[in-house]
């Protein structure tokens, strides 16, 4: 977790997009870093800001490579090829699951508040990271960050109240099947459970921005899932061990 209470930094769009595409064209860790400080430099004066602010994009489109790297890999082939925005935002989204537990954790907290409530609140979502993790000293700056960027990523937008936002639930799409099942993999990976009815995996509070359209068909001719059907109707799905 403290990896997670890492996500110490407001981490724009602008600058994963940059990472991804330095990272896509076979950057190592170094030349990405030279790379991207005159980028961050324009927004952030602190050389140790920006240092701190490389090193979470770093953690997340490259360092990620050493944990799950057919996923990571698979992320960068999907940049390459996609020129949809929102099929990055997919991409973004879930590499930062499987870097930052506690993104994960806050990601999760205001998916259960946006299935309730047409807004939520900062203070919300703290209160629901404070009631798992306990009062831990460096959540309420970090979960500040993480809806400054899910702000700034256009997963929440400003409502008419003031420190209040509109979680984009089920909003974004893709028309690349294999990106759907590509998060849904990093989805499975992430999860406490080692299986999950498919209904329920679609369904992940975390994954809150994302309307899925792949069935479970789709995944059974997967080489990615080993899909189990329990009972006349419930199919469990994992990750593959193959």
């Amino acid at each position: 977790m403290n990896k997670g209470i890492g996500f110490n930094r407001n981490i724009k769009l602008d600058w994963l997009d940059a990472t991804a595409a330095f990272g896509a064209e076979g950057m190592d860790q170094t030349a990405v870093r030279e790379r991207l400080t005159p980028i961050i430099r324009q927004d952030i004066g602190s050389p140790t800001n920006i240092r701190k602010t490389i090193d979470i994009l770093l953690n997340i489109w490259l360092k990620s490579e050493a944990d799950h790297p057919a996923l990571q890999q698979a992320a960068l082939r999907y940049f390459r090829t996609t020129s949809t925005p929102a099929d990055r935002l997919w991409l973004h989204y879930g590499l930062t699951l499987l870097a930052y537990p506690f993104f994960r954790q806050a990601a999760t907290a205001v998916g259960q508040l946006a299935r309730y409530e047409e807004t939520i609140t900062t203070t919300a979502v703290r209160d629901k990271l404070y009631a798992a993790l306990g009062q831990l000293g460096s959540i309420e700056d970090a979960a500040s960050r993480i809806i400054y960027s899910l702000r700034d990523w256009g997963v929440l937008q400003d409502s008419a109240q003031r420190n209040s936002y509109l979680p984009q639930y089920r909003s974004f799409t893709t028309a690349d099947p294999e990106i759907e099942k590509w998060l849904l993999a990093v989805a499975l990976q992430t999860h406490l459970a080692e299986q999950l009815p498919f209904a329920d995996l679609l369904h992940l509070p975390a994954l809150f921005p994302f309307r899925f359209t792949v069935t479970v068909s789709d995944l059974r001719q997967s080489a990615d899932f080993d899909v189990q059907r329990l009972g006349v109707s419930m199919d469990m799905v994992r990750r593959s061990r193959s």
